[in-house]
């Protein structure tokens, strides 16, 4: 009997012994009044500008989507649905397959190059020396500059008649003869991804300098100490804390990039060498009127940029743990 009764003790006194632990953890995981009122507040505030955001984007874009089913002219009001036709007659188009091609290798050299100029930009700010404030202002003043401004400007530059550029290659040596940049189709691209790269280097330094900031020095001291060289405490310290701002950075640049229209229209408009993909979609529904396929076209430029930033935002997660951890 007794052994009886002391095997069944321990059966019986287990779920009296877990039962307060089960509540315990039901109430904590149970949100509080306060933090249900605190998230009704948090939607009640953001309403107004979700509201903004639907008209301001979600309307022109559904319109967009609308459009671009139907074989909609400006200089026709009437239209009728074709379904999937313009946009099997847009995947069909040769220079639309140029365009996209054009879009992803101006945006990945040009962000690739502007990401690598930043940071090397942001490391040598981020040191003491004289001037620094100085040079941090000097530094944005491309970025400043009116996009329009700036790509004129360098559409001067680069004349092969009378551009500054072909002058002083032509004084120092290196070329014997103008070189026409904006004409030739490799020249082209160069050109337009080299003023891009020129622009927006000081937004990929600023972010990288912000970011660089938030390190205490105490964590360079220890690396030091410990006999870590440059290139070390830069790929095993420096780098991973600031990663989480460069990829922030890089999906705000591949953004701009991948929509780019104002700089290469400027520079050489819509030559088939450069043309983009907003490029493209703007000469159908400017020039030719074409509101459906042109309609079509704008719906592609966004699919397409939002399945690469969500590719991007998958492969590589923002973590702001380090820079939590570094603040």
């Amino acid at each position: 009997m007794t052994a009886r009764g002391t095997s069944a003790m321990p059966g019986a006194m287990a779920p009296r012994a877990s039962a307060p632990a089960a509540r315990y953890e039901s109430a904590a995981t149970k949100p509080s009044a306060f933090e249900a009122q605190a998230a009704r507040a948090k939607w009640l505030m953001l309403a107004p500008l979700l509201v903004v955001l639907l008209l301001v984007a979600g309307w022109p874009l559904i319109r967009t989507i609308s459009e671009s089913f139907t074989d909609a002219y400006l200089s026709s009001p009437d239209s009728k649905f074709v379904g999937l036709d313009n946009y099997v007659a847009l995947m069909q188009d040769p220079r639309w397959r140029r365009a996209v091609l054009n879009t992803l290798a101006f945006a990945l050299i040009s962000v690739a190059l502007e990401t690598i100029l930043g940071v090397a930009i942001a490391l040598v700010l981020n040191a003491n020396m004289p001037g620094r404030g100085l040079t941090r202002a000097a530094m944005l003043i491309p970025w400043a500059i009116p996009t329009v401004v700036s790509a004129k400007m360098w559409a001067w530059m680069l004349n092969d008649l009378n551009g500054v550029v072909n002058m002083m290659l032509m004084k120092i040596g290196l070329i014997a003869q103008p070189i026409a940049w904006l004409a030739d189709p490799w020249l082209a691209m160069a050109s337009v991804i080299a003023v891009d790269v020129w622009k927006a280097t000081p937004f990929m330094a600023l972010l990288a300098l912000a970011a660089l900031q938030t390190i205490p020095d105490e964590v360079y001291e220890s690396a030091k100490l410990d006999g870590a060289g440059a290139w070390t405490i830069f790929t095993r310290i420096t780098l991973p804390l600031i990663a989480a701002a460069l990829t922030i950075a890089v999906i705000f640049r591949a953004l701009d990039a991948l929509r780019i229209f104002d700089v290469i229209y400027v520079l050489t408009g819509t030559t088939r060498a450069t043309s983009t993909m907003s490029i493209y979609a703007r000469q159908q529904l400017v020039e030719f009127q074409d509101v459906g396929f042109g309609s079509a076209a704008a719906t592609c430029v966004f699919l397409i940029i939002a399945i690469i930033v969500a590719i991007v935002v998958t492969v590589r997660r923002v973590d702001v743990e380090p820079l939590r951890s570094a603040s």
